[in-house]
């Protein structure tokens, strides 16, 4: 069952894409156990800047064009996870405005990229830090925006137009298309504007739906509203949601439920609801599924439940949806094989190694190395390794050659090789880093992959994370 907009409430002459904004779609899901429940959700990634967050970015910038607080002309700064800063640059570019955004380390870089596609300017900052620290990305973008001339720090963890948008948009939205059949609303919590604007019109509205939260694993939210302690941050993977402090806008008294969900069930869940269901989910969306099915699944009578895709799995390729990162962050399941193996990040076996063959050209060589983000191929012919090219010996053969990408890789490549037998001690691996190459790993001299120093550093970070 899919819910639309009604046609009464769509623009028909649509004069700007920020007319497109909010009227999006309801579906139910089909193909997932929902326990006794009717599970539906809300996409939000149908915005035109691709996520929820396109309602509060028009609602506050509007809201402080009415007030004088931003002037024709004038800058908008904000601290962002990278959503809130998508959406500020799709209103800021339609209306005018210069966009800085503070955002920190561990945002995708799919985000990165597409926000800077839309001509916003972006100001990198740790991710490792809390409030009060100087490379906090909240208290960074408050002093850049008393610093420069004309600047509006938009603020989304205190501005109240930022709630007020749901509060008048969403949620009236949301109870028209469920037909005022609705038991319960699934949250989460970046800046607190969601959970807050519709609890506030639920609670007016229909006082009986129930509010839930759904927080990532490390983050202070559900524990503080489960057990009454402000305690300690940790980490997470997931992007958007969760904090290491209470937003102003953030009314948790509206919450009658709240799940912590670690970060390989969000994941876990992003990457069935696009094979089950079809649809392409961000991190933040698989804690709200995730956190959705566990409520629906717990009770014991039929309920309509709601909560959201906020934004598209696109924005999240390099990472949940990349096998590799999945890998390096200890998220993948793996059968284990007790030798070199295990460290092994691509398997030949599998298709996953990135090769050429001797009579292949640098150009192809050069090409490769751009396309696959890699500074090393080996040369594998009937199944063995017979060499290895590096962007070094790329760099010697070319220069001062004008045709020296039309070189063969035979010619250059190394052949003097360091190999180790897959059942070789992990102990031999140091002194090949030391001496600055890489452990070329065989098989009855058949290849199996190659390990880098990185690759060693990554399966001891996941031992130590197990531990």
């Amino acid at each position: 069952m899919t819910y639309s907009a009604t046609a009464s409430n769509k623009p028909s002459n649509i004069s700007s894409v920020l007319k497109l904004i909010g009227n999006t779609p309801i579906i139910q899901v089909r193909n997932i156990d929902t326990g006794p429940c009717q599970l539906f959700l809300k996409l939000e990634s149908q915005n035109p800047g691709g996520s929820i967050k396109d309602r509060i970015a028009l609602s506050m910038v509007e809201a402080a064009e009415r007030d004088g607080r931003l002037k024709p002309g004038g800058t908008l700064i904000e601290a962002t996870a990278g959503n809130t800063g998508l959406a500020l640059a799709l209103v800021a570019g339609q209306k005018g405005y210069r966009l800085i955004l503070v955002i920190f380390d561990r945002v995708s870089q799919e985000k990165i990229s597409h926000l800077k596609a839309l001509g916003a300017e972006i100001v990198m900052t740790r991710s490792d830090v809390g409030k009060g620290h100087p490379d906090y990305y909240v208290d960074k973008a408050k002093r850049m925006a008393a610093e420069i001339p004309d600047a509006f720090y938009v603020n989304q963890f205190e501005n109240p137009d930022n709630p007020l948008a749901h509060e008048r948009s969403t949620g009236p939205e949301i109870w028209a298309q469920m037909d005022h059949q609705l038991d319960a609303v699934v949250c989460g919590v970046g800046s607190g504007g969601t959970l807050t604007g519709l609890g506030h019109f639920f609670k007016r509205q229909a006082p009986h739906v129930e509010m839930i939260l759904a927080d990532p694993k490390g983050s202070t939210l559900a524990p503080y509203f489960n057990e009454g302690i402000m305690n300690e941050a940790g980490t997470w993977l997931v992007e958007g949601i969760g904090e290491d402090f209470i937003p102003d806008n953030c009314d948790l008294s509206v919450v009658k439920e709240a799940y912590s969900i670690p970060d390989s069930e969000s994941i876990a869940v992003s990457r069935d609801i696009l094979l089950k269901e079809g649809i392409f989910c961000g991190s933040s969306s698989g804690t709200l599924i995730a956190t959705a099915l566990r409520y629906c699944r717990a009770q014991k009578i039929p309920k309509r439940v709601l909560t959201f895709v906020c934004d598209s799995g696109n924005k999240y390729l390099s990472k949940i949806y990349n096998k590799y990162w999945l890998n390096d962050h200890g998220l993948l399941d793996q059968n284990k094989s007790d030798d070199l193996r295990d460290l092994i990040s691509r398997s030949y076996s599998q298709n996953e190694v990135v090769s050429v063959l001797s009579s292949d050209t640098l150009e192809r060589v050069y090409g490769k190395m751009k396309t696959f983000d890699v500074s090393q191929i080996p040369v594998i012919e009937n199944n063995r390794i017979i060499g290895l090219i590096d962007e070094t010996d790329l760099l010697r053969a070319v220069v001062g050659n004008p045709n020296g990408f039309n070189v063969e890789v035979g010619s250059v490549m190394i052949n003097k090789l360091v190999t180790l037998e897959v059942t070789a001690s992990i102990n031999k691996l140091v002194p090949i880093f030391e001496a600055g190459q890489v452990a070329l790993v065989v098989e009855q001299g058949n290849f199996v992959g190659l390990i880098t120093p990185l690759d060693f550093v990554n399966y001891l970070r996941k031992g130590t994370q197990k531990a």
